[in-house]
């Protein structure tokens, strides 16, 4: 179908931009956002959804049409967008099943809190760090109900100001070269925190990092207990290459573990600390295959591939291992991360892809013995 100049199409929507945001590259978590709402609609018989940023109303758009949405809150905080978004939703979706207002978000969660209007899914698509709304985010969320989050400041996830991820996370972030898979942790583990001050828990439903953009999405739940085990801390050792998860109760002990024991105490090897964050799985399994399924039925057969490498990447270790530093401490040619994944299995490690960077693998086995087996392949 061929679109009238100045429109545009992403899944079953069409809509107007004219001076809205708008980010093609984000469509994957739009996509995979959709998959976990028709899911929820189809497991739970209901979806009410709350989007307090709505930009040009793609994604309301979109729950609606494809997830089949009861009744969706778009609320943008610029006025200047009224016109675009009644002209967008109009077109796109069912009269007296959507609201539309230009409210600031942290308005609308208090609002929502105090008349016990909780929702089933409350997107929350900022530009920055989500830590404005971490916790206000929560008073519009029902239990058992989705949270889904974003952060676009990978500068301070990435550990390039520690003090301004302090600040915003209240966490110490270094850098490291599995820096992508620390920004979703900070995000969930500060989230995690926040949720825990009020008595509740979240649960990851999936986690993304689309090269620029990092979004989680959450369950809230109660009556499950804290678990420190899965809030702590990631210690890398810059000189081996080593990682390393480091629990509240060992956090004095700073010495890499790799290190030689023989040389321990004349030169010592310490390991940096990320962290708190956390440390549990990035993804649920069971939501996952739900979706994978759901895209299959649909055609979208990159979101099927994508599903099946999270499903694979869900509990492995808290990082991962980019081909390039497994080359630079091998002094060795870089091998092709299938053969090298097959290598790993052959002996016994847990070994996958992982969709976080797409020169990566994400292993048990430790770095050195990573390298190791780097080697025997590129021979």
């Amino acid at each position: 179908m061929s679109l009238e100049p100045g429109w545009y199409q992403e899944g079953k929507a069409t809509f107007y931009i004219d001076n809205a945001f708008y980010r093609p590259q984000s469509q994957v978590g739009r996509d995979l956002a959709v998959l976990a709402a028709a899911v929820y609609k189809m497991n739970r018989g209901q979806l009410r959804v709350l989007d307090v940023m709505t930009g040009c109303g793609v994604r309301p758009l979109r729950y609606q049409l494809e997830a089949d949405a009861d009744w969706v809150w778009a609320n943008e905080g610029n006025p200047e967008l009224q016109e675009l978004l009644a002209k967008n939703l109009s077109v796109g979706m069912r009269s007296r099943s959507y609201r539309i207002t230009h409210q600031d978000a942290n308005q609308i969660f208090f609002s929502c809190h105090q008349q016990r209007d909780f929702y089933d899914l409350v997107d929350v698509d900022c530009f920055g760090g989500a830590a404005p709304y971490l916790s206000t985010a929560l008073w519009a969320t029902k239990i058992g109900g989705l949270l889904y989050l974003t952060s676009t400041d990978t500068r301070t996830t990435g550990g390039h100001n520690p003090d301004h991820s302090l600040q915003i996370y209240g966490a110490y972030a270094r850098a490291h070269p599995a820096v992508h898979e620390q920004g979703l942790r900070l995000l969930i583990g500060s989230l995690l925190q926040q949720a825990a001050t009020k008595g509740m828990q979240v649960q990851p439903v999936f986690s993304i990092f689309n090269g620029q953009v990092h979004r989680v999405m959450v369950r809230l739940v109660m009556d499950q207990p804290w678990d420190s085990d899965q809030y702590g801390f990631l210690g890398y050792c810059h000189d081996c290459g080593h990682y390393q998860t480091v629990g509240w109760r060992q956090l004095g002990r700073a010495l890499c573990p790799a290190a030689d024991s023989t040389t321990a105490e004349t030169e010592p090897r310490y390991m940096t600390r990320s962290g708190p964050m956390w440390l549990g799985p990035l993804h649920h399994v069971g939501t996952l295959r739900q979706m994978e399924m759901l895209a299959a039925s649909w055609g979208w057969e990159k979101r099927v591939k994508l599903l099946k490498i999270m499903q694979a990447e869900a509990d492995m270790p808290p990082y991962y291992y980019p081909l390039g530093e497994i080359g630079r401490h091998g002094k060795m040619d870089i091998p092709r991360r299938e053969t090298l994944v097959q290598a790993l299995r052959e002996r016994n490690f847990r070994a996958t892809l992982t969709h976080l960077d797409f020169q990566a693998i994400k292993t048990n086995a430790t770095f050195a013995e990573c390298v190791a087996i780097a080697q025997t392949c590129s021979q």
